[in-house]
């Protein structure tokens, strides 16, 4: 388990203790306003099942609105009037949640008495948290700032320029905690006299465990703008953050999200511009949703299997490897459309009148009722409901020569569907596909639920309407 982890796990079982005594404490003191005999007793009151069951309920409900919100995604870099406004707002829509949902039948006609008894339980859900955050998040704050914990980066760089950019992070080391344990030749420049260690490409995936690397700064490079954004594509499947300083940004033709680095304005561009309660949600759907659609659509599954296999020989599904978020691959899977031997001669697009789908492939494609298994790829997070198409690596490689910039696809996970398909639709050829890519990268800059609900509209009259090819 990393530290990060441990330090989750921290927020998260505080929550949880903090939110149980500020639910007891809420309770004794309701109970003294109820209008029940007192000689009914605390205890047993505590123990009818409106309480005790609430004493379950409650926390859990209220941790699931924390982690919707974002509040456990980031562990370290922790605003603290961010945290005073995220703990002020969600326990007070917990609040509404309980007094409607509980609280309403008590039977205490006062209106004032009401009112005193919403402010209570907002007090309640309210000050045990925040007064417990607080105490870990100042504790971190501390510990960063006297340099016990350091977030380890490498610059990838060479030469004077290297070593310029590591003195720079090292001036705010007490402010981030970041330190620079080395650097990463491109190759582009001189190696000799570095004050630090110098490792290779190749090198990386080893030393990101053994050095506990946490994020690599990309210096601008000698070789150009090509260069930057090879060395930034040859990071991506790394999973760690990518950095690069504020004066090559324009070089990925997107606004990228500013980083709070004293001193030093750097662009992370391992990550799109996502609000934490937008990804947050947009998983959950995506388990919602995939989980319904695959077990609602087991009839649908079954009739488009029997007639695949009368209508050509061959598998009912097609699996095959795509690059997916950060570059890592996975194998997607669909139903079948084409002949077995569609590819004996090597990678080609579809096109229009293809001889080689066959003629209930043709059907399935027009209402797009081959991408139906790909609920299985949502489900395990290899894909969502919404987001950029993802290629084969052959095609990457090929688009990459033509439009650089398209490695920032890989911010998100790809989608079933997606901005490109809605509004270009298929792609015959990498031409035709790198016209496609500037609607996908138009949706990684404007991420939000209400993009993906218009998206998820336009896919379903897509669908309705058969205007899949």
């Amino acid at each position: 388990m990393t530290a990060a982890h441990i330090q989750r796990l921290t927020y998260v079982l505080t929550d949880y203790l903090m939110l149980n005594i500020g639910w007891l404490c809420f309770n004794v003191l309701r109970y003294f306003s109820l209008p029940v005999p007192l000689q009914f007793g605390l205890g047993n009151w505590l123990a009818t099942p409106a309480p005790l069951l609430g004493q379950l309920l409650v926390p859990l409900m209220m941790m699931v609105v924390y982690w919707l919100t974002g509040y456990y995604n980031q562990v370290y870099y922790k605003s603290r009037l961010a945290e005073l406004g995220n703990t002020a707002a969600v326990s007070f829509a917990g609040m509404l949640v309980i007094y409607f949902a509980v609280l309403i039948d008590d039977g205490i006609p006062e209106r004032m008495q009401n009112y005193e008894l919403l402010g209570l339980l907002w007090l309640m859900l309210f000050v045990p948290v925040f007064v417990a955050r607080s105490v870990i998040t100042n504790r971190v704050i501390g510990r960063i700032r006297r340099g016990e914990l350091a977030f380890n980066v490498l610059v990838v760089g060479d030469g004077e320029q290297a070593m310029s950019l590591a003195s720079r992070v090292d001036s705010f080391l007490s402010h981030m905690g970041m330190k620079v344990v080395g650097y990463v030749t491109s190759g582009h420049g001189p190696q000799q006299d570095l004050d630090r260690p110098v490792y290779r490409f190749d090198e990386l995936p080893r030393l990101i465990s053994e050095l506990r690397v946490t994020a690599f700064i990309v210096q601008p490079q000698k070789g150009g703008e090509r260069s930057t954004i090879d060395i930034v594509n040859r990071l991506f499947p790394l999973g760690q953050t990518i950095y690069i300083t504020s004066d090559v940004q324009h070089l990925l033709m997107s606004g990228g999200r500013m980083e709070s680095l004293v001193g030093e304005p750097l662009i992370n561009v391992s990550s799109a511009r996502i609000t934490p309660f937008t990804a947050n949600f947009k998983r959950l759907a995506d388990v919602v949703v995939s989980s319904l659609a695959m077990l609602l659509l087991l009839p649908v599954y079954a009739i488009i299997a029997l007639l695949i296999k009368r209508d050509s020989k061959g598998p009912v599904f097609y699996r095959q490897e795509r690059v997916g978020y950060r570059k890592k691959p996975f194998r997607i899977i669909k139903f079948r459309t084409m002949r077995p031997d569609a590819e004996r001669c090597g990678p080609a697009l579809s096109e229009a009148d293809d001889p080689r789908v066959t003629s209930l492939g043709r059907r399935l494609r027009k209402y797009r009722l081959d991408e139906l298994p790909q609920f299985w790829n949502v489900l395990r997070g290899d894909m969502s409901l919404v987001g950029p198409r993802p290629e084969r690596a052959y095609y990457v490689d090929l688009i990459v020569a033509r439009a650089p910039y398209y490695s920032l696809v890989h911010q998100v996970r790809p989608g079933i569907t997606s901005l490109g398909m809605v509004k270009y639709g298929y792609a015959s050829n990498v031409e035709q596909m790198v016209q496609r890519l500037r609607y996908d990268l138009l949706y990684i800059e404007n991420i939000s639920i209400t993009t993906d609900l218009k998206i998820l509209i336009h896919t379903v009259t897509t669908v309705v309407t058969g205007r899949g090819i």
